[in-house]
């Protein structure tokens, strides 16, 4: 896959009292990145549950704090997918503002059956599609 490139403005509401990033706001970011890089490579979300009774969980996660983002920053979510096989995806995301590198994290994915949570495989092609 190429890189998709989501952008996002700090509000209020993500930040602490300091005004700076709360931590946990990161992974939001990311969540609707993903979610957006996935739409334009013609998969959305939804479609996922809709049309093949599929889901994504998030299996492990690493989140490397370089330097505080802060209220009104953009934010520019540089997502990129590095495997796709089986039942796993992994997702790298590279948050930086201004071309300053504020984050990085690191995502392994499983799919899973939306209707009892096991484990399910990729669709056929699917795998080409989302590392294209």
């Amino acid at each position: 896959m190429t890189t998709h490139i989501h952008e996002v403005r700090v509000y209020y509401q993500d930040t602490d009292a300091g005004g700076i990033v709360y931590h946990a706001t990161y992974l939001n970011f990311a969540e609707r990145a993903r979610a957006e890089a996935l739409r334009a490579l013609g998969l959305p979300v939804t479609d996922w549950v809709k049309l093949h009774g599929l889901m994504f969980v998030v299996q492990h996660l690493s989140l490397d704090y370089v330097a505080p983002a802060r209220l009104d920053d953009v934010i520019r979510i540089a997502t990129r997918i590095t495997a796709a096989h089986g039942a796993r995806v992994t997702i790298s995301q590279h948050f930086r503002r201004d071309g300053d590198s504020l984050a990085v994290l690191h995502v392994r994915l499983a799919v899973v059956r939306a209707a009892d949570g096991r484990p399910a495989r990729l669709p056929a092609g699917w795998a080409d599609i989302l590392c294209g």
